[in-house]
């Protein structure tokens, strides 16, 4: 049974995960715009504020669109899981283990998450899974001794 269900619920997981992480880069990109949120990694502390924010961003958009279609998975899984450690350590360290204190409970969460599906295959319905499995399925056949016609 819980065969059945696993499509399911690693698909839900990584759509609803991608599409927090776009409404993330959505607003640094659009709400805040670019330079400002440049100019708030400098205040935290970020190194390199500006291509960090530009990486921020393009991690959180492309790595939810990513996730959301289940594309360059391990690639997008740790893009993201760097932003969300990255915040962990120069922004909610300070703050403690719960987010409700500024702590970093809720990026530590986000990061694992990211490189849990990023690592996961994606599921059977992930654009990855088109091709890994017809790799899989070249690899065995190569692994298979030739059949004897006699």
């Amino acid at each position: 049974m819980f065969t059945r269900i696993q499509p399911y619920a690693i698909l839900i997981g990584r759509i609803i995960l991608g599409v927090v992480f776009i409404a993330h880069g959505w607003q640094k990109f659009s709400v805040n715009g670019m330079e400002a949120t440049a100019q708030g990694f400098e205040s935290m502390g970020i190194p390199a504020p500006t291509l960090s924010a530009y990486f921020a961003v393009a991690a959180e958009i492309l790595g939810g669109a990513a996730f959301i279609v289940g594309a360059l998975l391990p690639l997008a899984g740790l893009a993201l899981s760097v932003v969300m450690f990255g915040a962990m350590y120069f922004v909610h360290l300070d703050g403690g283990f719960y987010s409700r204190d500024g702590g970093y409970e809720y990026v530590l969460t986000l990061a694992v998450l990211a490189l849990a599906f990023g690592f996961s295959g994606g599921g059977a319905w992930a654009v990855d899974s088109l091709w890994l499995n017809k790799k899989n399925r070249e690899a065995v056949e190569a692994a298979e001794p030739a059949k004897s016609t006699v």
